[in-house]
């Protein structure tokens, strides 16, 4: 079943309704938000979308959990049974490139216990403007060059996605080169043969474009130094390097070499590494050695913050003609993280006349290892008039 809940934020609510153990009614809803939302923003009236007694809600100690951490994305009025923002949701934060950004939460109420599961679509805006690595790039061209020779340009990176993310390029109107984009690669094609006696420094201007609204823009200045001819441009050993590593591996450590040769001699076939576009926080994990070509670790890497990596390298001769390699690393989960338990509810002091059965308190166990190491068992000590009881995923009621 479909509802419309937000007319003007969009939002669409649907659910399923299931019984589980315990016969306590799991039901599922959807809304769908637009990322950077305001504090306070509401997205839609949970209780109603459930079927939920409004009424109750405050007795029954309503509250908005986050499967998997402990971020307070929005929270739940118990007198209307809005359900609004709590904090900034930023998509590219919360999800990087992932086409689809999902943010689970749990709706929890008590007495009895039920577990509403709530999916938040948070949306792409165009909220972020192309980036080109550096602001100039630097090449030396020999006059001997022919006409359509062809030399690869850095991309620029747009942390949106979709339309909202890199769509074009432009390059400043000039008497020597054009653009040419073909299968994601940028290149200056050389349009009318170079004179270094008539002109030695060329400079243009390189802009990227998305295709949002309204559209954002980043710009590279290129500075072209005519020299009096390297041939060759460096060639990786291959195009693509794999590696894998445990999270959390002991700094300097080497996780793969690249390497490239050019058959030139001298300067021309001098060959040295750099990364090409980056993201802050990869840079912040990963080093690359300009002569060697090693890439270390170089900060503290996390597989339950991030278990994968794209690192676009760079290999430059000595005047400037370049290529590209990717190198995907994975990181391998490390039982690094103990389980955390969570009292979420307990009724103190008891009668000494309760009946037997009572729940009298509700337990909530995380783990934020994956797979196995996230696997926990929960228990109390013997010879106590209490039993905990397994209820709805990895709650515990007392």
């Amino acid at each position: 079943m479909e509802h419309s809940g937000f007319s003007k934020l969009g939002l669409v609510t649907r659910f399923v309704i299931c019984l589980l153990v315990l016969q306590s009614v799991c039901a599922e809803v959807s809304y769908s938000i637009p990322e950077e939302m305001k504090p306070g923003t509401v997205i839609g009236n949970v209780a109603k979308d459930l079927g939920l007694d409004i009424a109750t809600l405050s007795s029954r100690k309503a509250r908005i959990d986050s499967e998997g951490s402990n971020e307070r994305y929005c929270v739940i009025s118990l007198k209307s049974g809005d359900l609004s923002v709590a904090e900034r949701l930023d998509r590219e934060s919360l999800c990087g490139t992932k086409p689809s950004c999902i943010l689970v939460l749990e709706l929890i109420l008590e007495n009895p216990l039920e577990l509403h599961r709530i999916n938040l679509h948070v949306q792409d805006i165009n909220d972020n403007s192309p980036q080109f690595r550096r602001e100039l790039i630097k090449m030396e061209i020999r006059e001997s060059a022919e006409k359509g020779t062809r030399f690869l340009m850095e991309e620029a990176h747009d942390p949106d996605i979709g339309q909202n993310s890199v769509q074009r390029y432009s390059l400043q109107k000039n008497a020597h080169f054009i653009l040419m984009i073909d299968a994601n690669k940028v290149e200056l094609v050389l349009e009318n043969k170079l004179d270094r006696e008539t002109q030695q420094h060329i400079e243009l201007s390189l802009t990227a474009l998305d295709g949002g609204s309204p559209q954002r823009s980043g710009t590279v200045m290129i500075h072209v130094t005519v020299l009096d001819a390297n041939d060759n441009a460096p060639v990786f050993s291959q195009a693509i390097y794999k590696a894998s590593l445990p999270e959390n591996s002991p700094l300097d450590t080497v996780v793969v070499k690249v390497s490239a040769v050019d058959a030139d001699e001298g300067v021309n076939g001098d060959v040295t590494y750099d990364f090409g576009h980056v993201s802050v926080t990869d840079e912040k994990l990963f080093s690359i050695d300009s002569k060697t070509g090693e890439i270390r670790v170089v900060g503290t890497t996390d597989y339950e913050k991030k278990n994968s990596f794209e690192l676009r390298v760079m290999a430059k001769d000595g005047l400037g003609l370049s290529s590209y390699a990717n190198v995907f690393i994975d990181l391998s989960d490390v039982n690094d993280n103990a389980p955390v338990i969570f009292l979420k509810s307990l009724t103190n002091p008891i009668p000494e006349n309760v009946s037997p059965g009572t729940e009298v308190g509700i337990i909530n166990v995380q783990d934020r290892d994956s797979e196995n190491n996230r696997q926990v068992r929960c228990s109390i000590q013997q010879n106590v008039p209490f039993k905990l009881v397994p209820s709805i995923k990895n709650y515990y009621s007392l």
